[in-house]
């Protein structure tokens, strides 16, 4: 059986996903071409051997619409012959790329794929493809007749349900950007970093993370999901989330280079981590954020695997109750659950986080020389993306 091996796996800074930002400027096609062109260009493979591009976007409307993988693969000047596919799993989505690229190779259908994703919050705003739709439609709202709710409110019920405080989900937020500072002071995201030129100059560094972020800051922040609505249905709940404990709008692009290993060998490459084991969940879509759990329990026994095998995880901090909740009920170490911070301070571009986790987790284990590197992500309607992967 094909064994699929990631190569390479890069990223952008990630920029504020707001006017000003500093990928603002950046159509989100040119973004995600800017780093497929970079990931060419390190592995030094020529494009035409590229079976498929695999890409992942959230918000599929406006810039973001008509297969915008396919307009990037275009853009960045690859062959015509060179097909391209964007797809939805919300914030899984280029997680999910990464699983359906490996899934190609090890069928024997693919050599060569590239699994990637992209977001520009800044010009494609949350939400902006579901204005004015019915999301439930009449069977859905009969199964759930007091109806869903969004991940926010979510992330408040999974804090009430496992009484995590204010104060404890604000240190966890500060931490989080003490350890993205630390790491980047140190030059550990040197090699994920995908150079990406804007009107204003290269953009090389990650203006998320806040390096003077503490608890007492972020005690002043107002609770950013209280509606009346809410809090006469769920009045067990405290209204602890801020935009301060909560993953900021980003914007991004991440992609990665997977191919079988007999391909790399033939060409030369030597890869640097291979896709070990894949799971995917679906979970309670009230309590959304909590499918990395399952995902976990069950990625772990498809790959005879233990949570003491594992060196390090990123878990995508959507919110910072979901981190929590995962050491809590898996007994992953605190000092291995994104050691080099997550996506509080290192910004979630939907699309794109994904293989955006991916890299630091690469990066990671082969700064640390660690074998096992697990990956999890919460996504909406209840869901869930857990990847393992072995460094090579």
């Amino acid at each position: 059986m094909p064994e699929a091996v990631i190569i390479e796996v890069i990223r952008t800074a990630s920029g504020k996903g707001k006017p000003g930002g500093g990928l603002s400027a950046v159509h989100p096609v040119d973004l995600l071409a800017s780093v497929l062109i970079d990931l060419v260009a390190r592995t030094g493979i020529s494009p035409d051997i590229i079976d498929d591009v695999i890409g992942g976007t959230v918000s599929q409307v406006g810039e973001q619409s008509l297969n915008l993988t396919r307009s990037a693969v275009l853009s960045a000047g690859f062959p015509e012959a060179i097909p391209a596919t964007t797809i939805d799993r919300q914030c899984g989505s280029s997680q999910q790329a990464v699983a359906f690229a490996a899934q190609a190779i090890v069928a024997g259908t693919h050599d060569v794929v590239i699994a990637c994703g992209v977001e520009s919050m800044s010009r494609v705003p949350l939400g902006s493809s579901t204005q004015g739709a019915d999301l439930h439609g009449d069977r859905l709202a009969v199964r759930y007749p007091e109806g869903l709710v969004g991940q926010g409110i979510s992330a408040e019920l999974i804090a009430a349900r496992w009484k995590l405080s204010r104060t404890r989900l604000d240190e966890f937020s500060a931490a989080s950007h003490a350890r993205a500072t630390q790491a980047q002071d140190a030059g550990h995201f040197a090699r994920e970093l995908s150079v990406v030129d804007t009107p204003s100059g290269p953009f090389t560094r990650d203006e998320t993370i806040r390096s003077s972020t503490t608890v007492e800051a972020l005690s002043s922040l107002q609770p950013s999901f209280r509606e009346e609505r809410y809090e006469k249905r769920f009045p067990q709940i405290d209204w602890s989330i801020t935009p301060g404990n909560s993953s900021p709008l980003t914007d991004g692009a991440s992609a990665a280079l997977i191919m079988s290993a007999d391909k790399a060998a033939q060409l030369g490459l030597r890869p640097r981590a291979r896709v070990h084991s894949l799971a995917v969940v679906g979970s309670d879509p009230l309590y959304m954020l909590t499918g990395v759990i399952p995902a976990t329990q069950k990625v772990l026994i498809k790959a005879g695997l233990s949570i003491d095998d594992i060196d390090t995880f990123e878990v995508n901090e959507a919110f910072a109750p979901v981190p929590l909740v995962f050491r809590a009920e898996t007994g992953a170490p605190e000092s291995k659950v994104n050691p080099w911070g997550g996506a509080i301070a290192l910004g979630h571009a939907l699309g794109s986080s994904g293989t955006r986790l991916l890299a630091t987790m690469v990066n990671y284990l082969d700064a640390t020389g660690g074998r096992y590197g697990l990956q999890t992500m919460c996504e909406g309607g209840g869901m869930a993306n857990a990847t393992i992967i072995e460094r090579l």
